[in-house]
């Protein structure tokens, strides 16, 4: 199966320091120009001592409002790319990335639009909130959770912006120092009459899942999860070793190729750690696209899918945290690029 390139490069222009741990990089495609909706994100090939590292990162800026193209790295303790991005690269290098992808989109409404961020899940927020003031008349309302002034990301981006838009936009900085953890009641305030408004949501996983159980209205709630989730309870466990089903699977990754036999219910990323191999992979839920790797033979369904674009799929790329061989298909080939 053909495969075509998935990644460009770009140029980083400009390197802006946000706070003491987030940067933000400008970018300029070398190939033209780079298609986005706010909201989205891009995969960035990075290479860390040798070893694939690639990561998704959502786009701070947005189309329609601003002229560049910037995205915002928190540096995480312990994390191969983001402390690699923040050591080693500087204005004049470049980058390689993947098209934009993500479904954290704006959706039609004439409702308010609520943003739910937790420390770096400002990021795409803040995109979304650019956009829908640059493209609809519709109030924004973002509750931003930190844990104190210093690593509020966009502080002051977000003052001025509401300065500019004092009518429809309102942002509310909860920080736990001086008010303690955000809880279930902090965030019913914060909605107050806006019940049936669309909730945006970014942020650590703890976060995330007590603004949604928190949201009881009836309004739409939309989630970017990047990592930290656990799977499913619905998606099925490396089955024992001794059960074995027809057929092989064969990992290709930098060069090296090892062949193990199938497991009913095992994914592709399973198949590729029992073979040996440590291969990249972030959120394990089929929204990052960090695992995608592309099928050479066989064939494999995913049993979720948030991050691939339509013709991505019929390339023959798949999301090998979701992919699962099928059944029949006797020799299955997956290739991390």
């Amino acid at each position: 199966m053909p495969s075509s390139p998935l990644f460009r490069r770009a140029t980083v222009t400009r390197i802006v320091q946000e706070t003491a741990d987030a940067r933000t990089f400008t970018l300029k495609p070398l190939d033209g120009p780079l298609t986005y909706e706010a909201g989205q994100y891009c995969i960035f090939r990075i290479t860390v001592d040798g070893r694939p590292a690639p990561r998704a990162y959502s786009f701070s800026s947005a189309p329609g409002f601003d002229d560049e193209i910037t995205t915002t790295v928190k540096r995480v303790p312990g994390g191969a790319a983001s402390n690699w991005l923040h050591d080693h690269v500087r204005e004049g290098d470049e980058l390689e990335l993947t098209a934009a992808r993500g479904r954290f989109t704006l959706r039609p409404a004439d409702t308010p639009l609520l943003g739910f961020c937790g420390g770096s899940g400002i990021t795409p927020v803040l995109s979304l909130a650019k956009s829908t003031l640059a493209g609809t008349d519709r109030r924004v309302r973002l509750l931003c959770a930190d844990r104190n002034r210093g690593q509020a990301i966009f502080h002051d981006t977000l003052t001025d912006l509401a300065a500019r838009h004092p009518d429809r936009l309102d942002v509310v900085r909860h920080l736990d120092d001086l008010r303690g953890y955000l809880s279930a009641a902090d965030i019913k305030e914060f909605v107050g009459a806006d019940a049936g408004a669309d909730a945006y949501v970014c942020g650590p996983e703890p976060f995330m899942e007590l603004v949604e159980s928190a949201l009881a209205g009836t309004g739409r709630v939309f989630s970017e999860r990047f990592g930290g989730g656990e799977a499913p309870a619905s998606v099925p466990t490396t089955p024992p070793a001794h059960v074995k089903a027809a057929g092989t699977v064969t990992v290709v990754m930098q060069g090296r190729r090892q062949t193990i036999a199938k497991r009913p219910g095992e994914t592709l990323l399973q198949s590729a750690r029992r073979a040996g191999f440590a291969p990249p992979f972030s959120c394990e839920a089929g929204n990052c696209a960090t695992c995608m790797a592309i099928l050479r033979e066989g064939t494999a369904t995913m049993r979720a899918n948030d991050a691939l674009m339509d013709d991505e799929v019929a390339e023959g790329y798949v999301l090998t945290c979701q992919a699962v061989p099928d059944e029949d298909a006797a020799s299955v080939v997956v290739e991390y690029e």
